[in-house]
């Protein structure tokens, strides 16, 4: 039987459910403090509830979406977890040190559906969406991790996974992570990430003040046909219609991630095709050179394709930030998580 996973409910559907156990109101308060303010590992920590109430949390309910299976972490510090869900499924998370941010990396399915030709995730087919207790947890877990829990200030949705297309799941627990009573993350501090799906960006931006970051990685319709098939139900003209009517607050931009891919992406005249794209849109652009993974045949451009791309994105007065590749030896970078069972060896490392 799939198990009632406490971290599903927001609070107010928390308080529902306390009171179909017959308990006052103000228990699931105390609950929810519990589950985010404190971060319990274990119900016995809930000293200020009754035991038999705690007999029936323990009983009826999971704590816990998700186990350990794994950490690596790369030589730049970067940590990179692997997660086994109740269902035999594995997803992964990355938390990127680079002070003053600390930034966890979420994912929102096991798998992906869209097929981004250059994305490892892609290549691996989508397994099933993730459920809110199950992405609220990645955050929960990371959190207890000693080395550098204490330090995560800030969240990005691009992890395994088409945010968007597990729209509500991810809308439950973006209203649990920026909750001031929940995990209390500032909406400055989270950004969700998505490949075009333009119905439910809308959505979103009528729904939360979340930042806003969409993978483009073509400056055409033909090239990003090839590139990412979403494109051929959303195209260029339709997404970015939606951003310049996307609701952006007083100093906010969308950013745009761009993957360079030798040969494909990456000269001087798809920078100015680019930068025509973009016009009337409140931008930034990551510029992120590719990171290799097996099976692929595309490869990086060289550091000077790569300035000189900028140098054209940068001449329009867009801003235009190269992003450092980070964790790519664990294959923990953009592009490269796969979730799979079989790369973990045997000596499994747990968070404390």
């Amino acid at each position: 039987m799939k198990p009632l996973f406490i971290k599903n409910f927001t609070l107010e559907q928390l308080e529902a459910w306390v009171a179909s156990q017959g308990e006052k109101p103000f228990r699931a308060r105390q609950l929810y403090k519990h589950l985010y303010a404190r971060n319990i590992s274990n119900w016995s920590q809930c000293t200020d509830l009754s035991r038999s109430f705690c007999a029936r949390l323990q009983s009826q309910t999971s704590l816990h979406a998700l186990t350990v299976a794994r950490i690596d972490e790369a030589r730049d510090g970067t940590r990179k977890y692997l997660f086994g869900l109740h269902d035999g499924n594995f997803i992964e998370s990355v938390l990127i040190s680079d002070p003053p941010r600390c930034t966890l990396c979420v994912s929102s399915q096991a798998g992906c559906a869209l097929g981004c030709k250059f994305c490892m995730t892609g290549s691996r087919g989508l397994k099933r969406n993730l459920e809110t207790a199950e992405i609220v947890d990645q955050v929960c877990m990371s959190l207890r991790d000693e080395k550098l829990g204490p330090k995560i200030n800030s969240l990005v949705f691009m992890g395994m996974g088409e945010p968007l297309a597990n729209y509500d799941e991810v809308l439950r627990a973006l209203t649990i992570i920026t909750d001031p009573n929940g995990l209390m993350f500032s909406h400055r501090r989270v950004t969700v990430s998505t490949a075009g799906l333009v119905p439910q960006m809308l959505r979103l931006g009528a729904t939360t003040p979340v930042n806003l970051a969409i993978s483009i990685h073509a400056p055409n319709d033909a090239l990003r046909d090839e590139l990412m098939p979403i494109n051929r139900k959303y195209p260029l003209g339709e997404l970015m219609g939606a951003c310049r009517k996307y609701p952006l607050q007083t100093r906010k931009r969308i950013t745009f991630e761009y993957i360079l891919l030798e040969g494909v992406n990456d000269s001087t005249a798809q920078a100015r095709e680019l930068v025509k794209l973009l016009r009337g849109v409140r931008a930034k652009i990551n510029l992120i050179a590719f990171n290799p993974h097996p099976g692929t045949l595309y490869r990086p451009p060289s550091q000077e394709k790569i300035l000189a791309f900028q140098d054209v994105l940068r001449n329009a007065n867009l801003t235009a930030i190269i992003r450092k590749s980070r964790g790519s030896e664990i294959s923990a970078a953009c592009g490269q998580l796969a979730g799979q069972k079989q790369l973990i060896p045997e000596d499994w490392s747990r968070v404390p």
